[in-house]
């Protein structure tokens, strides 16, 4: 009894360090917002007004936006992901690579993710049909980016210059008043919703899991079967080429 009374610190730091482990994704990502946060709030403030942490409803439940600029030139949706290592993907890819010497993650391709936020902008401002919404994806300079993508993939150094290359007045001062209101009032900032949101995410993660084990497409819902390439064999849906699912 003694010796456990004597290394508590012990016990508590190896209880610490759990807890860190088990959200050390959350704390990577609440990082990567807020440096992006501190990057944007240098942009002129008389031409640029910057929201962050943006939950809207969509016809399939909520969105989660990690930040977004509005100004005269137009909206700027911005998806933030603070990885390190190799991150490898086309932009036609379903899932990107992050490898780290040679551990490598999958995760879903945030071009696509970014798609996502941009229509349910769009829907949100549908009295506006021409507004320019430019989508951005902005990794952390921790990573070395080899993605091929024509979309606009920036380390978070390199945002602000992403941003005042357009120049093209597309909104007037009111109409970036209307929008800047509009957005403001469409997000959900209670703490149920936000918790709600994060439950239904980790709910189709599962589920996307439990069809894959028993050989179900998570995207369309046929059958996954195995399929040969030059490559080598791979799964993927039976729907091919309606659905281009890969198991990978």
């Amino acid at each position: 009894m003694n010796i456990l009374i004597d290394f508590w610190y012990v016990w508590a730091l190896f209880a610490i360090a759990i807890i860190l482990k088990l959200f050390q994704p959350v704390i990577k990502g609440f990082v990567g917002e807020k440096t992006i946060s501190t990057f944007l709030s240098f942009l002129p403030q008389n031409e640029y007004s910057i929201l962050n942490d943006i939950i809207l409803k969509t016809d399939r439940g909520t969105t989660q936006i990690d930040h977004i600029v509005v100004s005269q030139y137009g909206i700027f949706v911005i998806e933030t992901k603070n990885y390190k290592g190799w991150i490898l993907g086309k932009e036609s890819d379903e899932y990107w690579t992050q490898n780290i010497y040679g551990k490598k993650n999958k995760f879903f391709n945030p071009i696509r993710q970014n798609y996502a936020h941009t229509e349910a902008i769009k829907a949100l401002l549908s009295e506006y049909p021409n507004a320019k919404i430019i989508p951005i994806v902005a990794f952390s300079g921790e990573c070395e980016l080899k993605v091929n993508a024509k979309s606009r993939v920036v380390y978070f150094s390199g945002i602000n210059k992403t941003i005042t290359k357009e120049k093209e007045n597309i909104f007037t001062t009111q109409e970036i008043k209307e929008i800047l209101q509009i957005i403001s009032c469409a997000d959900i900032n209670n703490k149920q919703t936000r918790k709600e949101h994060v439950t239904k995410i980790k709910h189709q993660v599962q589920m996307n899991k439990e069809k894959i084990s028993h050989d179900i497409c998570p995207k369309c819902g046929s059958k996954l079967v195995l399929r040969k390439s030059k490559y080598g064999t791979f799964k993927g849906c039976s729907n091919y080429p309606k659905c281009c699912y890969i198991l990978k």
